[in-house]
């Protein structure tokens, strides 16, 4: 294994083979000056950063993990410990944990993916959510529904970017939807037998969405930005697609989202590192829905350069290096579409990129899915056909150029035909092959 400098401080950042974040942080620590050691499954990869640094099975059982682990960074002076997805959050802190560096509770980054644990824990501390209740598909499911007062949202516990959830009506919409949540947890084998047990359902919280970055440092939590969700967010299945920044909220209502926030991540034993979130908004009351000990996903990451003087990833490896953090306040508005994917189907072309990219305040139009690749639509799929970014005076045309921008675009897609037999074998490959792209 080649070495950089074994004597310079380093950071130790853990990226599942073609991660999209790991450029991203080898690109900031870069420009921070700061030296990186990549730990991966890449053996073989055509990637230098991959190909040189570390290669770990992910998958095996901690402790040989952390023996292989021991002798690779001997010759290492590793000063923080950075994961760059949700997959590897956990590992993150046991290894940080192991090398006596700052880290969050391995046990408070698990709670946050698991939804059903996570909500009981708000309960009991008294963090604001929806009123909620895990269901045991083991269990005679009838019984479990008494008394629910609809509209209600089914999901499953350990799922992430609004894959598998759906709003429900009724007791049939609900019905419809569990059998359908089911029949997709049931297609994907690499999940625990309890994420396959349970779902959880708890009550639609009509009102506006935000989406907040932040950091915390021995417990304290700090707001990067929060983001506008300007598309409502009502159902049936719950596609993310515009963020906005600055956030139009009064004070009053983001004092509230920094101290419900602040709550939920004790009540977690989060301490530090990223936080991404998602919060609701009704009766200017805050409602906690998701919390996740990383930085948000897909591309979106990019915008908080305009709202920092920093990218995402500097803040973070700064951070990680133990060195202050002083934010940059701008005038300008930023943007970003996560463009849905309109209809299951193979992808054959995208029709209308230089228009969309001419757009006044558009930045850039990153088509991430290519050519010949399925698509599968919310809330079976977990992946987006790209984005669209935006930097504008007002955060009211950095809106409108995303949308106009969007309008430019035609996606033809033809149909997919299968054969019966590999449905279940297909949908798991195309499952694994959007990890990456995953945006939120």
């Amino acid at each position: 294994m080649k070495t950089n400098d074994n004597d310079t401080p380093c950071v130790l950042i853990l990226a599942p083979h073609g991660s999209y974040r790991t450029f991203d942080f080898i690109q900031a620590a870069e420009k921070l000056g700061i030296k990186t050691l990549i730990a991966s499954e890449g053996k073989h990869s055509i990637i230098s950063a991959y190909a040189q640094g570390i290669h770990l099975d992910f998958t095996a059982e901690s402790d040989i993990v952390f023996e292989e682990l021991k002798q690779a960074l001997k010759d290492f002076d590793i000063m923080g410990v950075i994961a760059t997805d949700d997959y590897t959050t956990g590992l993150a802190a046991k290894i940080a944990r192991q090398l006596g560096l700052p880290h969050n509770n391995p046990d408070a980054v698990q709670l946050t993916q698991r939804k059903d644990l996570a909500r009981e824990c708000l309960q009991r501390h008294g963090v604001t959510k929806p009123a909620h209740r895990r269901l045991d598909l083991n269990e005679d499911i009838n019984k479990q529904l008494d008394g629910l007062v609809f509209p209600v949202v089914i999901k499953p516990v350990g799922l992430s970017a609004s894959r598998g959830v759906i709003r429900a009506n009724d007791h049939t919409e609900l019905q419809q939807a569990i059998e359908r949540v089911q029949r997709l947890l049931l297609s994907m084998n690499d999940l625990d037998e309890d994420v396959k047990r349970y779902l959880l359902i708890e009550e639609f919280i009509a009102g506006d969405e935000v989406a907040v970055e932040a950091m915390l440092s021995h417990g304290e939590l700090s707001i990067l930005t929060i983001f506008d969700k300007p598309e409502p967010l009502n159902g049936p299945y719950f596609e993310e697609s515009y963020y906005i920044t600055p956030t139009g909220l009064n004070q009053s209502l983001q004092q509230q989202v920094q101290s419900e926030l602040q709550a939920a991540c004790l009540a977690y034993g989060l301490s530090e590192g990223p936080v991404h979130a998602e919060c609701r908004i009704r009766d200017n009351k805050v409602f906690i829905i998701e919390i996740a000990a990383r930085t948000i996903g897909g591309l979106c990451g990019r915008l908080l350069s305009f709202g920092t003087g920093f990218s995402l990833e500097e803040l973070v490896l700064k951070q990680a290096m133990g060195q202050s953090i002083v934010l940059e306040k701008t005038d300008q508005a930023a943007g970003v579409l996560m463009i849905p994917i309109p209809k299951a189907g193979v992808l054959k072309r995208v029709e209308g990129l230089l228009e969309a990219q001419r757009v006044p305040f558009v930045d850039e139009v990153n088509i991430q899915i290519r050519e010949g690749h399925e698509l599968i639509p919310l809330p079976e799929g977990s992946s987006y056909l790209g984005f669209i970014f935006a930097y504008a005076p007002s955060t009211q045309q950095a809106e409108q150029a995303l949308r106009d921008a969007h309008a430019k675009l035609k996606f033809v897609i033809a149909p997919l035909w299968k054969i019966a037999g590999k449905l279940d074998h297909d949908h798991r490959i195309n499952a694994s092959q959007n990890e990456s792209i995953r945006a939120s």
